[in-house]
């Protein structure tokens, strides 16, 4: 069993979250704030059996793109997700 800890830009959350229900996963969304620009992020926990990690990964890439953004007169290419994975000795559901 692993969490994915997914770190997301506000933008692309409901379509991310769309995208793994319809798959299945279920996830728990945490609003979020900080990083480079100081924009709204999503923090999503995503609980899933190891051989389902690259599959969550897979849909992530597929929803959340990277993006060019000013940063005073630089532009700058920003990530549009950060991803954790946990391995979980063990998980309840109440």
């Amino acid at each position: 069993m692993r969490l994915i800890i997914a770190i997301v830009q506000n933008e692309f959350s409901p379509k991310l979250i769309k995208s793994l229900t319809a798959k299945n996963y279920r996830t728990t969304k945490l609003s979020s704030t900080g990083g480079f620009l100081k924009s709204g992020n999503t923090t999503l926990l995503i609980g899933v059996e190891t051989e389902k990690v690259d599959e969550v990964i897979e849909i992530i890439k597929e929803e959340c793109k990277g993006k060019k953004v000013k940063n005073g007169e630089k532009e700058v290419t920003v990530g549009a997700a950060n991803i954790f994975i946990l391995d979980m000795e063990d998980f309840m559901k109440i």
